[in-house]
């Protein structure tokens, strides 16, 4: 009969420690892929903005000394990625096979200018960054105009900004969301334990010392729920990066562990400081009011 009580309580306590553990682990994945996801945010971003173009079409009274310079220039400046010269030839090539036809033989000739295909770098791709270098490059005699999607350049910008802004303010709900389910799961852990807390106490142990064990174990409990969230972490970047390549979320390795190792620590710091409260609160109860 002891014997089948003693095993009872063994599984008992171990499905509690499960529930610590799945629970720590599913609110820090949550938590470490909402952090994940504002990191990333303005490598996405940066991604979509680089990809916008602005074509500087060129007259035909352009000297070839010219382009070659204009483009050397433009490729070497710190705020450009690149810049791609293309010929009126290689662009009606291009529209062609876009509108599935060719259009010069409809026109008789080939409307189309020369130009260079210039994408900035993303820190650089704002309206008022964008207008000085339109600017710069009209005042240009040979230039005959600069062509970009002025509408996309700032929707792109403002979308930006919201999107940061409401992933920051979801990451702080559930952020406070995750320390209430870890605590509350660590309550109801010690709740089953409360007698044991108190009979110690009554026999003249410290506070400290009851507490103790209590904390080292939900610690434990703790960076083994961090570990899981972390490998499962490690999985949705190695798929997420597998997917979209061109985002190169393996890029800073650095910021990738201090993600990595903030969840960690956060899986630590919850599990301690709701281990304290818990049996601080149990400590603190009258045995009557242990029942209730």
């Amino acid at each position: 009969m002891g014997k089948s009580f003693e095993n009872y309580q063994k599984r008992k306590l171990i499905s509690s420690y499960f529930s610590v553990v799945l629970s720590i682990a599913l609110v820090l994945f949550l938590l470490g892929a909402l952090g994940m996801l504002l990191l990333n945010t303005k490598k996405m971003a940066d991604h979509f903005k680089e990809q916008i173009t602005i074509s500087l079409f060129l007259k035909e009274s352009a000297k070839e000394i010219e382009i070659n310079q204009l483009q050397k220039t433009l490729a070497l400046a710190e705020h450009v990625k690149s810049a791609v010269y293309v010929s009126k030839e290689e662009a009606a090539e291009r529209h062609s096979k876009e509108i599935g036809e060719n259009f010069m033989a409809f026109l008789g000739y080939n409307p189309l200018k020369d130009a260079i295909d210039v994408q900035l770098m993303a820190d650089f791709v704002t309206p008022e960054r964008i207008e000085e270098m339109v600017s710069e490059m009209t005042a240009k005699a040979y230039v005959a105009e600069v062509s970009y999607d002025k509408p996309l350049v700032g929707l792109l910008n403002d979308n930006v900004k919201k999107i940061g802004f409401w992933i920051l303010v979801a990451s702080g709900i559930f952020t406070f969301i995750a320390v209430l389910l870890i605590n509350s799961s660590i309550r109801l852990s010690i709740y089953a334990k409360r007698f044991i807390i108190k009979t110690m106490q009554m026999v003249g142990a410290t506070k400290a010392f009851i507490r103790r064990p209590f904390i080292w174990t939900n610690i434990r409990l703790g960076m083994l729920g961090a570990v899981l969230a972390i490998l499962a972490l490690g999985g949705l970047l190695y798929y997420l990066n597998t997917v979209f390549p061109e985002l190169g979320l393996f890029g800073d390795y650095t910021e990738i562990a201090i993600l990595l190792g903030g969840v960690f620590l956060l899986g630590i710091l919850i599990s301690w400081i709701s281990t304290f409260f818990a049996t601080q609160r149990f400590l603190n109860l009258r045995t009557d009011e242990l029942y209730y």
